[in-house]
Order: structure tokens, then sequence, then C-alpha cells
């Protein structure tokens, strides 16, 4: 589910982000048609992420980088910012542990 917030879009996660899902993640963090893209991703109700849905955040933190915009992680859970972690995903995207101070400047 995607909503906007002072014109950041939220895109809410919730279960498995796996193969089955990358499709769906994908088309959730598309912003080819925005200019200077800011997304959050809210991962609080996620309770599994595999390599699928790394790439896909790495590809959507790419791409939203070239067109001037961010993306941030909001809230993993511990077994999610584990995945993360051991990848190094969050050294390369900005992972904030609320959605308010990811929303924050």
């Amino acid at each position: 589910m995607a909503t906007a917030t002072d014109g950041i879009r939220v895109v809410s996660l919730a279960g498995e982000i796996d193969h089955d899902s990358g499709d769906t993640l994908r088309r959730a963090l598309d912003a080819c048609d925005t200019p200077r893209p800011r997304i959050v991703v809210d991962l609080r109700q996620v309770t599994f992420m595999d390599s699928s849905g790394i790439n896909i955040f790495i590809a959507a933190h790419r791409t939203v980088s070239e067109a001037g915009g961010w993306l941030r992680l909001a809230a993993p859970g511990e077994a999610v910012m584990r995945t993360l972690s051991l990848v190094g995903v969050d050294a390369v995207i900005d992972c904030r542990e609320t959605l308010r101070q990811a929303l924050s400047n």
C-alpha cells in the first residue's frame, strides 16, 4: 500500500519480501515518472526478507538517487535488520528506527 505524506511516498509492506512478492514491490517503488522522488518504505510488519528484497531496494535506491531523490527504510524488525546489516544495505540505504524519523529531514 502506498500513501503520500508531505510529498513523500510511503510504501507500507507486510509479511514476507521474497521472489513471489518481488514484482509487486518493484511496482510500488517505481518512481520513473516523479521528479526528485522521495520514498519511505515502512517495514514494521515485514517478518522475512530474502535476497530478492535486497536487490529490489538497491536497484530502487540507485534509480531514485539518479533522479535526485532519496529512498529510506523505516522500522525494520530485528530479523529484517539483521539481513540488511549482513549484506551492508544499511550502509548504502538510509535506515531509520521509526517511520516518524524516516519522514523527517
